[in-house]
């Protein structure tokens, strides 16, 4: 297989098109240029071809997964997910993973950590973070520590019921549709009754 052609792309900078006899191209990277010594008139046995091909391929999801994660911080997880939408293999996959945990840009304690303190900060309780941790695929030896990072539930709880009841003697019906909405945003029932209490209303256990 002949290289009738290699040229810089225009659009993608560190991505070389090498254009073959057959008038396929094959997207490489620089690393695949130096490794495999490519130039223009280049005749590639079919092993080398084959080779080539893979080591592009690698590249490419490469370069994909790093464009994803400075865009988007996501656990390991979730870009082994994402990997195996592109047809990513197991051991195609490890490696891009490995990688960018050196690299620094997969991080799954900081991930962790990011996601407790913004859904914290929106007003979510303990039950919300982890599920939200479980979602993302974040391992469990990691909840703890981040968890300890959330914002104390007393302050949330009292602003949502303030915000709720204020200037109202709040009957049995309105009290419950308080303490569901609570709930549904991951606070435990005894953060919640606590909080009435402070509030001045009666609970039920």
């Amino acid at each position: 297989m002949r290289i009738e052609e290699l040229k810089p792309s225009k659009r993608v900078p560190g991505r070389w098109l090498a254009v073959l006899e057959d008038a396929s191209i094959l997207r490489v990277g620089e690393g695949e240029v130096v490794d495999f010594a490519l130039y223009a008139g280049k005749e590639l046995t079919q092993e080398q071809a084959q080779a080539l091909a893979a080591a592009a391929r690698r590249s490419g999801l490469k370069e994909k997964a790093l464009e994803l994660l400075t865009r988007k911080p996501m656990s390991r997880k979730e870009l082994e997910r994402k990997l195996a939408d592109w047809e990513a293999g197991e051991e195609e996959t490890a490696a891009i993973c490995d990688r960018m945990e050196e690299l620094g840009f997969l991080n799954d304690a900081s991930y962790a950590a990011q996601v407790v303190r913004h859904y914290s900060a929106k007003g979510c309780g303990e039950h919300k973070l982890r599920d939200e941790l479980y979602r993302r695929g974040v391992p469990r030896q990691l909840w703890e520590e981040a968890l300890a990072q959330a914002a104390d539930p007393a302050d949330a709880i009292d602003a949502f019921v303030q915000k709720k009841l204020a200037g109202k003697e709040p009957d049995r019906k309105e009290l419950k549709k308080v303490s569901d909405a609570l709930l549904r945003r991951g606070y435990g029932w005894e953060d919640i009754s606590a909080a009435l209490r402070r509030f001045g209303a009666q609970t039920e256990d």
